[in-house]
């Protein structure tokens, strides 16, 4: 298990180029397929968000929502729980997320995919589905058991294989409290708008 000594002060700001990435639970076993395959940092900054998967062979699509948070300076962990296979786990996960810290859970879950909804079912957080493409329906299944929540058991769910847009949903409900990161997704924003510019340009001169 992965453990780390937290150096939290008593300011509620996250701190900038604050990045973490956590596999395990507090009374769980940790996750080394993720050790393995997505390095694992010790930072003093806990974690805001979540970012959970039912199995490892989801990694290469919820490490894209990784990426954004990175680049919006947002410290997370990443941990594999299965709805299905790790039910006690997955509960845990949840119950303790707002004790942990954590302020918004992205869960990516394929085909039976109840793993965003078990979440929702045990914290009152905000917890964003990410159906995952896989599978002879390739993701409609995933995405219809994401996005199908009774009332009161809301899960805001993304595209299929949708984890960039995750992540930016996280950072977005993350700068209802904290400006800074408001800032970066205007930053984000313009960035992209300068780029499809520069493009619309190259295209009328002939250069694409």
């Amino acid at each position: 298990m992965f453990t780390r000594k937290d150096t939290a002060t008593t300011s509620k700001k996250p701190a900038r180029n604050s990045r973490t990435h956590w596999s395990g639970l507090p009374g769980c076993e940790s996750s080394t397929t993720i050790k393995n395959k997505h390095k694992v940092k010790k930072m003093s900054q806990k974690p805001l968000v979540g970012i959970l998967m039912g199995s490892d062979s989801d990694l290469p699509v919820m490490k894209k929502a990784a990426a954004v948070l990175e680049e919006m300076n947002i410290p997370y962990e990443m941990d594999i729980s299965s709805a299905h296979r790790l039910p006690d786990k997955t509960a845990k996960y949840a119950e303790s997320a707002r004790e942990r810290g954590l302020e918004v859970v992205i869960a990516g879950a394929g085909m039976a995919a109840h793993l965003a909804g078990v979440i929702a079912a045990h914290t009152t957080l905000p917890v964003i589905g990410v159906p995952l493409a896989s599978g002879p329906m390739n993701g409609v299944d995933a995405l219809h058991s994401t996005v199908q929540m009774p009332p009161g058991i809301p899960v805001a769910t993304v595209a299929v294989d949708g984890a960039k847009n995750a992540a930016f949903l996280a950072c977005q409900i993350l700068a209802i409290k904290y400006p800074e990161y408001a800032q970066l997704l205007e930053d984000n924003r313009e960035k992209t708008r300068m780029v499809l510019q520069e493009k619309s340009v190259e295209l009328k001169e002939g250069r694409m």
